[in-house]
């Protein structure tokens, strides 16, 4: 009788493993939520990844807490994440930077492929190539005349080494032929003063973010790194049409998961994450920045992921940037 009873508690025992993480999932999330985002406050990153946590937390029930970690391109809330439980109360908020600071660092301390996983994508943006009114050139192609008469002269300003900034900026001078200089900041926004005063000669910056000063006419876009014209400037011609064949370039934001979050876990987040850009007010504060909604399931964001660290990889190899 002894052993029978032992073998009855121990198949129950058993049972109630099997669904505690089938209860755990039901009942997620029971706190708040944090999202740690790899950049300063003010950036587009930031702005937009608040917004959208504002209707997350109304779709989960929960609190979202935005917790702004910038420092060393980003590596800093790379690697907190990367080392954070993998429960779903913390999760990333990056954009192109993590897939980037991996191929320019030699020890960045994470792998995007195997130490996190999607939950999914926000909003992709492309950039505007931004100067000071002071600054001699009145278009694009004036610009990279004066360029190529004067190597290594010109500067542009960046989010740091290895940011999206200074990626899509290193593109652009191999595509357009010239030899720029980097000035790397930390971040974006500490970079606008320097920018506006004609103290360094471009910036690539998102409308979202700087539409204000050029409407005020602080600072003026000389091209965009889109595909086609967005709606917000139709005066402004993409980068690409204005001689420099073949060049586009996309920021995007998601949020990852350290690895091994429970799938039903990163299932409800995705859930929340859709509902939020899918509602009116989110839907046109992208389109008024001249971004566009992004969905994917957590696999296909995982898998965009991957290739987006294999893509940037290559771009990096190209360009020659060097390793730190």
């Amino acid at each position: 009788m002894k052993t029978l009873l032992k073998h009855s508690l121990a198949i129950a025992a058993l049972a109630l493993l099997g669904t505690a993480p089938a209860l755990a999932a039901d009942t997620f999330p029971t706190k708040p939520v944090r999202f740690i985002v790899s950049s300063a406050a003010g950036g587009f990153l930031d702005v937009n990844v608040r917004l959208v946590a504002r209707y997350m937390s109304d779709k989960l029930g929960q609190q979202v807490i935005v917790e702004n970690r910038p420092g060393a391109g980003g590596l800093l809330a790379f690697r907190t994440v990367k080392a954070a439980p993998a429960d779903g109360y913390t999760l990333l908020a990056a954009g192109n930077t993590v897939a980037i600071q991996q191929a320019v660092n030699h020890e960045p301390g994470y792998d995007l492929a195997k130490d996190f996983t999607g939950v999914g994508p926000m909003t992709r943006t492309p950039f505007l190539l931004l100067t000071s009114p002071s600054q001699p050139d009145k278009t694009l192609p004036a610009m990279i005349t004066r360029a190529k008469a004067n190597p290594g002269k010109l500067d542009y300003a960046s989010a740091g080494n290895g940011s999206t900034t200074h990626l899509v900026a290193a593109y652009f001078a191999q595509k357009a032929g010239v030899d720029l200089t980097h000035v790397p900041y930390k971040g974006n926004s500490a970079a606008w003063p320097d920018v506006v005063s004609g103290r360094v000669g471009m910036i690539f910056e998102p409308w979202g973010t700087s539409s204000a000063m050029i409407r005020e006419g602080r600072m003026k876009a000389l091209g965009v790194t889109s595909t086609k014209r967005l709606e917000v400037l139709p005066d402004v011609p993409t980068i690409a049409e204005q001689g420099v064949g073949g060049y586009s370039f996309y920021f995007w934001v998601g949020l990852m998961a350290p690895a091994g979050t429970p799938k039903d876990v990163v299932q409800k987040l995705n859930e929340a994450l859709r509902a939020a850009v899918s509602t009116t007010e989110v839907k046109n504060k992208f389109r008024d920045d001249g971004a566009e909604a992004m969905q994917m399931s957590p696999d296909e964001f995982t898998h965009f992921l991957k290739d987006e660290a294999a893509g940037m990889g290559k771009l990096v190899a190209d360009l020659r940037l060097p390793k730190e």
